[in-house]
């Protein structure tokens, strides 16, 4: 229990507490209200503010350890994929030259020049004809 004087010195406390409160509010209202005045007297504001925030926010996300060890990761991943689509490249482009090189595209290489051999005979005999009809 406190004593009657304890309780009025712990009110007289609080009131005096309340009081510095309330002025380092003011104070701090004021501080802020020049600040923004001094801001727009420098030309900074909101968005120069936070693209400065984000610079500063992606400068140090990618000092961290974390990033760089998966910016590693995916580059060497990256590197993987490169060689893995130019070996498929290669492995298509040897398939094509062994296909072309087989008896059956031969053959079936023969059968188109022959027919469009056949073609540009015909065509030129049957100009030739008409040019002789004229």
């Amino acid at each position: 229990m406190l004593s009657e004087e304890e309780k009025e010195e712990l009110k007289a406390e609080l009131v005096q507490l309340e009081d510095e409160i309330t002025t380092l509010r003011q104070v701090l209202s004021a501080k802020e209200r020049h600040l923004v005045e001094i801001k727009q007297k420098l030309g900074m504001n909101l968005m120069n503010e936070l693209k400065q925030n984000f610079s500063k926010s992606w400068h140090d996300m990618q000092t961290t350890t974390a990033y760089k060890k998966t910016h590693e990761t995916l580059s060497h991943a990256g590197q993987k994929a490169t060689a893995a689509f130019s070996n498929v490249g290669t492995a298509i482009s040897k398939k094509f030259g062994d296909m072309r090189n087989s008896p059956t595209f031969k053959s079936f290489e023969e059968r188109v020049e022959t027919t469009v051999t056949s073609l540009k005979v015909f065509f030129r005999r049957r100009s030739y004809e008409e040019a002789k009809e004229e």
